[in-house]
C-alpha cells in the first residue's frame, strides 16, 4: 500500500509481530535443502533451473498456517527455502566443470567435498554481503518491477486474507500445474520446432556460396514464462525476444549458411562419438542433421558472442546506475560514522541491514579464504592467489549488483547466472593468463575457482534481492532475512556437493551397465554449463580459444548503447537463453499490451484500474507458482528415476496452440470482467511501489 508518496509495507514499520522463529527457520532449511537438491538435478539434465521462491513460499505459507505462523514468518521461510536453489545453481554451473577439466577425477574425495563446501558457502556468504550494501539501492528504486518478488507477496498477502482473490490466484495455480503435466506427460507437445533448408545458390554478383537454414520455433508451452511476460509488460518483453530474433534469425543462419560447405564431418562425427559415447555411425547422423548443427552453433558461436554483449551491458548498466550505487553506499557508511561518533542513528525496523563493519568483515574474510585455497589447494603461486582474490572481490561485487538489476526487471527465472560467471571465468583466465600461469601451475583450477565464487555470489545476490523486495512488500527485517540466508547458504552449501556426488556417481554405474560413459558430460548427465566452462578455463588457459567471437560481442553491446536501445544486457539475454523462452515471454508481455489498450479503451477509473492490474498479477502469480511446483514434483519422481513415458508422443500441436488461447483468454477476459463497479473503493496496489 502506498500514503501519497510514501511506500507503507503490509506489515507496518511499528509492529512487533513474530518473525525470525525457530519453526520458521526449519522449515526454511528443510525446503533450501530439498528445492535446492531438485534444482541441481535438473540443471545437471537440462542447463536449467527453476526459480524457488514460489514453491517455498506456497508450502512455507501451507505449513505456518497449520502450525498458527504469522505472515512474517512466511515470509522469513521463504527466503531461507529459496536460497538453496541460488546454491544449486552456483553448484551445477561450476563444480562439475573440475571434473570434465580432469583435475577433480575421481570427483568424490574428501579434499574435494572440503574444498567446494568451503566455495559455496563463502561465495553465498560474499553475495549475501553485498546485498547488504545494495538493498535499498535496489529495492526502491521505481524503474525496476521486480515480477517475482511482486507475485510471491501476493502469494502471501492472498494466503493470508483469505479474500476474493485467493480463488484467482490458486485457480491460476492449478491451471500452472495442469499444463506442466500436459507437457511433461506429452498429452500436448511442450514446444513445436521445424528447420527450413535454404537451396543451395551463390550470392549474386560473387563467387560466394552457401547451404544451410533456418530453426522455427514456437512459445514454450510455459505458463510460467507467459506469466513473468506478463508481469514485465510488453516493452521490457519484446527487448528481450529481440535478442531471441538476432540469435535465431539472423546469426545462426547466416552462420550455418556460410560455414556448412567447410565443415569437416567425419572429424566432427569423431569429436562426437568420443564426447558422447555412441558409435561412429549414430555421430555421423547427428552431425549431418542440420537443425543439430545450427544448435551447436548457438551454443559454442551465437552464445559466446550474447557473452561479449553481456559484458558490456554489465559495464553499461553499471555505469547507468553509478549515481545510486554511490548514494547507497554513502548512506551506508554514513551510518556507521554516526554510530562510531555516539549519533543515533534512527532507522525503523523494515530499513536495517546487517552492520557496515560486519559486511566488511564479511568481505574481507571471503577475500583471505579464497587466497588460502587458490594458494594452499590449486597450489598456484602467492602472487597469483592475491590476485585471484582480488579479482574475486571486484567481480563478485560488479556481477551481484548486475544480478540484481536483471532479478529486478525479469525476476530470477531469467537470470542468465551462467552468462556472468563466463563472462567471469574469461576475464579471470585472462588476467592469470598475462600473469605467467599456465595448466601446469594450477590455473585452470584458479580459473574456475574463482569464477566458482563470483557464480554463487551472483547467484545468491540475485535470490537474496528478489526475497528482499518481497520483504519489502510485506514488511520483513531485512537484517533477520539476510542472517537467514546465511544459515540456509551453509547448509546448502554443505549438503550441495553431496548431491552431486550422487548424481555423478549414480550415473556412471548406470552407464557401465548400459554400454556408455557415465558421469558429468555423458549423454544423460550433461551439464552444459560446465562442459562449456571447462573449455573456456582449459582453453584460455592453455592459449587455444576464439577471442573473435568475444570481441564481436563486445562490439555488438557497443553499437546497441549508441543505438540508445534501452537494456543492451537485456537484448544480450534474449540472445543467450532458447528461443521458445523468450517467446513465450514476449507473448505474456502482449497479452498484458491488450489488457493495457482495452483498460484504456474502456475508460476505467482508478479503481477499476487497481482491480484489474491486482487480479492480472494474481493469475500471473498463480500459473508461475502452479507450474514451478509441479517441474519440482517430476524432478523429484526423475531423482528416483521415475519418468513418465510419453502418453502421446505424436500430439498435434495444434493442441498446444489451443492451451496458449486458454491461457491468453483467461489472462485478458478474468481481470477485464472484474474490473466492478466504478463506485466500489479502490483495493490495495499489487505494485511493489
Amino acid at each position: 500500500m502506498a500514503d501519497g508518496n510514501k511506500f507503507v509495507p503490509f506489515v507496518s514499520a511499528e509492529s512487533n509481530m513474530a518473525e525470525f522463529t525457530v519453526k520458521a527457520l526449519i522449515i526454511g532449511l528443510v525446503l533450501a535443502v530439498v528445492l535446492g537438491a531438485a534444482n541441481a538435478y535438473l540443471g545437471l539434465k537440462a542447463g536449467m533451473t527453476i526459480a524457488a521462491t514460489y514453491p517455498a513460499a506456497v508450502i512455507g505459507m501451507a505449513l505456518l498456517k497449520i502450525l498458527k505462523g504469522t505472515i512474517l514468518e512466511e515470509n522469513m521461510a521463504r527466503t531461507v527455502g529459496s536460497i538453496g536453489e541460488s546454491v544449486a545453481a552456483g553448484a551445477i554451473f561450476t563444480l562439475p566443470a573440475f571434473y570434465i577439466a580432469g583435475i577433480w577425477d575421481p570427483f568424490m574425495t574428501p579434499a574435494n567435498y572440503i574444498t567446494a563446501t568451503l566455495i559455496l558457502v563463502f561465495g553465498g556468504i560474499l553475495g549475501i554481503m553485498f546485498v547488504a550494501l545494495l538493498r535499498r539501492v535496489m529495492v526502491e528504486d521505481k524503474d525496476l518491477p521486480f515480477p517475482e518478488s511482486v507475485a510471491a507477496s501476493e502469494i502471501h498477502k492472498t494466503g493470508r486474507s483469505g479474500g476474493g482473490g485467493s480463488k484467482f490466484l490458486f485457480g491460476a495455480m492449478i491451471g500452472g500445474g495442469v499444463v506442466k503435466i500436459l507437457t511433461v506427460m506429452y498429452i500436448i507437445p511442450p514446444i513445436w520446432e521445424k528447420f527450413i533448408i535454404f537451396s543451395k545458390q551463390l550470392v549474386t554478383g560473387t563467387p560466394l556460396a552457401g547451404k544451410g537454414g533456418m530453426l522455427l520455433s514456437s512459445p514454450g508451452i510455459s505458463p510460467a514464462y507467459i506469466g513473468v511476460g506478463y508481469i514485465i509488460g510488453p516493452k521490457l518483453a519484446s527487448l528481450n525476444f529481440s535478442g531471441g530474433i538476432i540469435a535465431w534469425g539472423l546469426l545462426a543462419p547466416i552462420i550455418l549458411y556460410f560455414l556448412t560447405p567447410h565443415i569437416d564431418f567425419q572429424a566432427w562425427a569423431d569429436m562426437v562419438a568420443a564426447a558422447k559415447g555412441i558409435s561412429i555411425d549414430d555421430a555421423l547422423a547427428k552431425v549431418s542433421d542440420p537443425k543439430f548443427q545450427i544448435i551447436e552453433i548457438w551454443k559454442f558461436i551465437v552464445r559466446p558472442i550474447a557473452i561479449g554483449g553481456m559484458l558490456v551491458g554489465a559495464i553499461y548498466t553499471l555505469f547507468m546506475m553509478r549515481k545510486s550505487l554511490i548514494a547507497g553506499i554513502a548512506r551506508s557508511i554514513d551510518d556507521v560514522k554516526k554510530a562510531a561518533s555516539g549519533v543515533s542513528v534512527n532507522i525503523d525496523r523494515t530499513q536495517k541491514d546487517i552492520p557496515f563493519t560486519w559486511i566488511l568483515i564479511g568481505i574481507i574474510f571471503v577475500a583471505v579464504a579464497t587466497f588460502l585455497i587458490t594458494f594452499l589447494i590449486f597450489g598456484t603461486s602467492f602472487l597469483v592467489a592475491f590476485v585471484a582474490s582480488t579479482i574475486m572481490i571486484i567481480l563478485a561485487f560488479f556481477f551481484a549488483a548486475v544480478s540484481g538489476y536483471l532479478v529486478g526487471l525479469m525476476g530470477s527465472s531469467n537470470n542468465p547466472i551462467s552468462g556472468l560467471t563466463l563472462t567471469a571465468l574469461v576475464i579471470t583466465a585472462l588476467i592469470l593468463v598475462a600473469l605467467g600461469v599456465d595448466a601446469e601451475s594450477g590455473g585452470v583450477a584458479a580459473v574456475l575457482g574463482v569464477a566458482a565464487i563470483v557464480c554463487v555470489a551472483a547467484a545468491v545476490a540475485g535470490e537474496m534481492l528478489q526475497d528482499l523486495k518481497a520483504g519489502h512488500i510485506l514488511g520483513g527485517t531485512p537484517w533477520k532475512m539476510q542472517i537467514g540466508d546465511i544459515i540456509g547458504v551453509v547448509l546448502a552449501g554443505a549438503v550441495m556437493f553431496a548431491v552431486l556426488a550422487f548424481l555423478n556417481q549414480g550415473d556412471i554405474a548406470i552407464g557401465d551397465k548400459m554400454g556408455y560413459e557415465g558421469g558429468f558430460g555423458s549423454r544423460t548427465l550433461s551439464a552444459p554449463q560446465s562442459g562449456l566452462m571447462a573449455m573456456l578455463s582449459v582453453g584460455i588457459v592453455g592459449g587455444d580459444m576464439a577471442w573473435p567471437l568475444i570481441i564481436v560481442g563486445m562490439l555488438m553491446g557497443v553499437g546497441f548503447i549508441m543505438m540508445q536501445v534501452k537494456s543492451p544486457m537485456l537484448v544480450s539475454v534474449g540472445m543467450y537463453l532458447p528461443l521458445e523462452t523468450t517467446f513465450a515471454i514476449f507473448i505474456g508481455g502482449l497479452i498484458k499490451g491488450i489488457v493495457d489498450k482495452m483498460k484504456e479503451n474502456r475508460g476505467f477509473v482508478e479503481a477499476q484500474l487497481a482491480r484489474v492490474d491486482n487480479i492480472g498479477v494474481l493469475l500471473a502469480s498463480g500459473f508461475i507458482a502452479g507450474e514451478a511446483l509441479m517441474g519440482l514434483f517430476f524432478a523429484a519422481l526423475a531423482v528416483f528415476t521415475i519418468i513418465p513415458d510419453p502418453v502421446w508422443p505424436s500430439s498435434p500441436f495444434i493442441l498446444s496452440i489451443v492451451v496458449l488461447a486458454i491461457i491468453g483468454w483467461v489472462l485478458i477476459k478474468t481481470p477485464m470482467n472484474n474490473a466492478g463497479s466504478p463506485d466500489d473503493p479502490a483495493p490495495p496496489s499489487a505494485s511493489g511501489h
